[in-house]
């Protein structure tokens, strides 16, 4: 909007006439942005209030409500293509309504209230940006949001993954060009903190931001609104620079900017202002950063589990003998029953693959603290792997098991396993809530370094026993990297 300039000076500020179509424009554009921004519904302020820790608090506010007027169409469209949009087409329609009723009433309000209402919704937006830059950066930073693909993964067959989990953990294998996008995202961030920064940094978001939204578009990851929804904000900042960029780069023009701003003439007010805004700054770079790395490398909430398996047991094994109900198996690639092969990661996690269909997370799977509950491993594929969540009894060469993968645990029970990281299956083991979650318990046997023998009654209540055998494998991406937990340590 070409009106929006003002010519500042020593005198008064000279505003320009704002016409009546841009008048309509702006009302439909500030009441669509409130209602993207503004959290309308009761749950986010029912997480917000009822946080438990300063960066749950943090975290809630910087995450805002992603979707305010939510609808959920039931197609694959609806969750990743053009359909999962929808919420933002109702928003329009309300937008829209509300800006009819804004026009019939205000037909003949001042310019002037145009100028500082579009300024306070600049910054609003420039605010919303910069927090959820900086809290979507943090998880990148912090390698954290793609891991490296366990061992598991990388026995997976191309075929069995579905393809957001491919580019996932693509960028996973790289965590140095994880941390400089986290890195560039926080940078963006702060720059909005600033009205001299905000063009260049709308024009970075846009490229960074757009990028990832046609990439989880194009590999159905489901983050294309969150990532369209930093564009639009980013798209709705550059409008005001739009005609001196045009000037500048296209007709070679001299451009001096003016915008408008409120003058602010009273020095305690200044002084309130800065603070606030070194405070906001302080709080969501500094604290908010110093607790996420707290929570990923000290408390161990992350995608990956981070409690050590099996000493220097991690690894692809081949089961070399299986027995079940005193009956020795020969393996078949169509057996539904016998186990075809084993992993053993450094973490807690035991997987083991048999030919029958199994129930397939599509979701992308959230950092937790229980290892119990954290399913990014096996999310996004399929391939036959049953995942189990174990715990060590070394006195008694005891394995508890869980198995991970279940549809469901019942109600309240994942709140009370993301407590800690352990969910001590030793102790409830034989308990109610042990029955519950189905806690199997197994005796292992270690005859050298590069075999294990595991007996005991799987969970179709069958005695098994199954000899396994490490096979040394190189793998061409190198041996990785993983997020180091500072409150164990893996042998």
């Amino acid at each position: 909007m070409a009106s929006i300039y003002t010519n500042i000076g020593r005198g008064d500020i000279a505003y320009a006439a704002w016409t009546k179509l841009e008048k309509i424009v702006f009302r439909f554009a500030f009441v669509f942005i409130v209602l993207m921004v503004f959290p309308l519904r009761w749950e986010w302020y029912d997480d917000l209030f009822s946080s438990s820790s300063v960066y749950a608090f943090l975290n809630t506010l910087a995450g805002g409500s992603r979707f305010n007027l939510l609808i959920q169409i039931p197609t694959e469209s609806g969750r990743w293509g053009i359909a999962s949009y929808a919420s933002w087409g109702l928003t329009t329609l309300a937008a829209l309504l509300l800006a009819t009723i804004w026009t019939i009433i205000a037909r003949k309000s001042a310019g002037r209230i145009y100028h500082v209402l579009y300024y306070w919704l600049r910054v609003l937006v420039r605010y919303r940006l910069a927090i959820g830059l900086i809290a979507f950066g943090f998880i990148k930073f912090f390698p954290m949001q793609m891991p490296f693909p366990s061992v598991a993964n990388l026995n997976t067959e191309l075929g069995n993954y579905a393809p957001y989990k491919l580019y996932w953990q693509a960028v996973g294998l790289s965590f140095r060009y994880e941390i400089f996008l986290g890195f560039l995202e926080i940078a963006i961030g702060v720059l909005f903190f600033f009205r001299a920064t905000t063009a260049f940094a709308a024009i970075a978001t846009v490229g960074v931001l757009f990028n990832i939204a046609h990439a989880n578009l194009a590999y159905d990851g489901a983050v294309h609104n969150y990532a369209s929804y930093f564009v639009l904000l980013s798209l709705f900042l550059l409008v005001s620079y739009i005609p001196n960029l045009w000037r500048l780069f296209l007709s070679g023009q001299t451009v001096q900017p003016t915008y408008y701003h409120p003058r602010i003439n009273n020095k305690w007010v200044k002084i309130v202002y800065a603070s606030g805004k070194f405070v906001v700054i302080f709080v969501f770079v500094l604290v908010y950063g110093y607790y996420a790395y707290d929570l990923i490398y000290n408390k161990g909430k992350r995608k990956e589990p981070v409690i050590p398996g099996l000493p220097q047991a991690a690894g692809y094994y081949e089961v070399k003998t299986f027995v079940l109900n005193g009956d020795t198996l020969q393996y078949s690639p169509n057996d539904s029953v016998r186990w075809h092969e084993a992993i053993f990661e450094r973490y807690s996690t035991f997987s083991y693959k048999v030919n029958k269909d199994l129930y397939i997370d599509i979701t992308n799977g959230g950092a937790q603290t229980g290892d119990l509950i954290k399913n990014y491993e096996f999310t996004g594929r399929a391939g036959g792997y049953s995942y189990f969540y174990y715990e060590i009894d070394s006195a008694e060469n005891l394995l508890y098991l869980v198995e991970k993968n279940q549809l469901f645990y019942p109600r309240g029970y994942n709140r009370r396993f993301n407590r800690q990281n352990e969910a001590d299956l030793k102790e409830l083991y034989g308990t109610s809530v042990g029955d519950d979650i189905q806690i199997l318990r197994w005796l292992y046997d270690r005859p050298d370094d590069d075999k294990i023998v595991l007996s005991g009654i799987d969970l179709n209540k069958d005695t098994i026993a199954v000899v396994l055998e490490r096979k040394h494998q190189h793998y061409a991406v190198g041996e990785g990297w993983y997020s180091k937990s500072k409150k164990y340590t893996y042998k």
